[in-house]
C-alpha cells in the first residue's frame, strides 16, 4: 500500500505526534509513506493531485524521535508525487491551527483531497464531510442529548442572557480552535464583557453549559469505522487532566492517565456512531465530560500515543490494518465504492 500523510508542515512535526505513530506504524508493515505539507500539495494540468513529498525512509527506527530526525534531514527523499502514486492520501492537517498569513491554508488539504477522491484514491477522512466539519457547528447536528446546552452568537445581549439562565457559570470559547485556544470559564460578571470582545475578534463565540464533571478532566476517546477502537479489551482512551485549569488538552499542560470506561461513554459513542458513519468519518476523537460530549475532533484527532503508552497496545497499527483491507475492497470493486462509503466501511 503506498500512502501519502498530509501534515500543516513538515518542518514543525515532532516525534511525539500522533501522525508520527500512524505512519511509522505503516512503515513498519512494509508500506511506502509520503510526508506531504499542505502547501505542497497542487493540482496537475492533466486534472490530477500532486505533490512534492518526503519519502519516508524504509528502516524501522528505534524511536519515534530518531524517525522524524530522518524525516526532517537533508538527505531526505523528496520526491514530486501524482494522485496515481499512492492509494490512501491521510489528511492529518489541523485547519485550526492555520491562521494570520497561513488563513489560505485552512481548507486546502480538503480541496486537493477532493481532487484526489476523484482520481480514485481513498482520502480519509472524507474531504466532503470534512468541509463541512472543520468549524466546531458540526456539532450542532448531533442529537441534542449528547451535548451541553449551547449557543453560538457574537451578540454579546445573547450570551448575557445565556449566562444567567445558566446561573452565571458557562464555558466561552471560539468557534473555530483547538488545543484549549482560548476557552474560558466565566462566574464572574466583570469579566464576560472583556472575555466575548476577545473571542468576537476571531468570529463567533461558542457559550456552554459549565459540567461540574470538568474538574476530573475529560476522556478522548477514538472511534473508528464508527465505533470505539478497542483490542483485545483495551480501549484507545485516555483521561486528560489539568489541576487548576478547565482546558484538559496535552498541549495545553493536561496528563493522560488511564481513563475508565463507563456506559455514559459507551451509550454516547454509540450514539454518535451512525452519522460518522453516515459522513465517512474514519478516525474521530471524542471529548467526552460525565454524561455529555464537549467536542468532536476529526481533522487530526491525537493522543493516540498516549494511549498506546497507557495501554500497551499497538492501536496505530490497528488503524493502518483497516486502510489496507480498505484498499483491498477498493480494488475488488475497481474504485467504483464512493470515497466516504469506503472510508468507514468496516470488513
Amino acid at each position: 500500500m503506498k500512502i501519502g500523510f498530509v501534515v500543516n508542515q513538515i518542518e514543525t512535526e515532532t516525534g511525539g505526534y500522533s501522525t508520527t505513530q500512524l505512519s511509522s506504524a505503516a512503515v513498519h508493515r512494509g508500506h511506502e509513506v509520503y510526508i506531504i505539507s499542505v502547501g505542497q500539495l497542487c493540482y496537475l494540468e492533466d486534472g490530477r493531485m500532486g505533490a512534492i513529498a518526503v519519502k519516508a525512509p524504509n528502516t524501522k527506527f528505534r524511536s519515534l524521535n530518531k524517525y522524524m530526525d530522518a524525516i526532517h534531514s537533508p538527505q531526505a527523499e523528496r520526491i514530486h508525487i501524482a494522485s496515481d502514486d499512492i492509494d490512501v492520501l491521510f489528511l492529518r492537517n489541523n485547519p485550526c491551527e492555520e491562521f494570520g498569513e497561513r488563513a489560505w491554508a485552512q481548507t486546502a488539504g480538503m480541496v486537493f483531497g477532493q481532487i484526489a477522491s476523484a482520481n480514485g484514491v481513498l482520502v480519509v477522512n472524507d474531504p466532503y464531510a470534512l468541509m463541512s466539519s472543520f468549524n466546531k457547528m458540526y456539532f450542532q447536528h448531533f442529537p441534542e442529548t449528547v451535548r451541553p446546552r449551547t449557543i453560538i452568537s457574537r451578540d454579546a445581549d445573547e450570551i448575557k442572557e445565556f449566562y444567567r439562565k445558566e446561573k452565571k457559570k458557562i464555558i466561552l470559547k471560539p468557534l473555530q480552535g483547538s488545543g484549549g485556544k482560548d476557552v474560558f470559564l466565566v462566574d464572574n460578571d466583570k469579566n464576560l464583557n472583556q472575555i466575548v470582545e476577545t473571542i468576537n475578534r476571531y468570529g463567533f463565540v461558542i457559550a456552554q453549559q459549565y459540567l461540574p464533571a470538568a474538574k476530573n478532566g475529560d476522556i478522548r476517546v477514538i472511534m473508528m469505522n464508527g465505533k470505539i477502537l478497542e483490542i483485545n479489551g483495551k480501549v484507545a482512551a485516555v483521561n486528560r487532566v489539568n489541576n487548576n485549569d478547565i482546558r484538559s488538552n496535552l498541549h495545553s499542560g493536561g496528563e493522560a492517565i488511564h481513563a475508565e470506561i463507563t456506559d455514559d461513554v459507551r451509550r454516547l459513542c454509540e450514539i454518535v456512531g451512525p452519522k460518522l458513519v453516515q459522513d465517512g468519518m474514519f478516525l474521530a476523537g471524542i471529548d467526552i465530560v460525565g454524561d455529555k460530549i464537549m467536542e468532536l475532533n476529526l481533522d487530526s484527532p491525537g493522543t493516540i500515543n498516549a494511549m498506546h503508552r497507557l495501554e500497551g497496545v499497538d492501536f496505530s497499527s490497528a488503524i493502518i490494518d483497516s486502510l489496507e483491507r480498505k484498499v483491498k475492497y477498493q480494488k475488488h470493486y475497481d474504485g467504483s465504492l464512493p470515497n466516504a462509503f469506503l472510508a468507514t466501511l468496516n470488513p
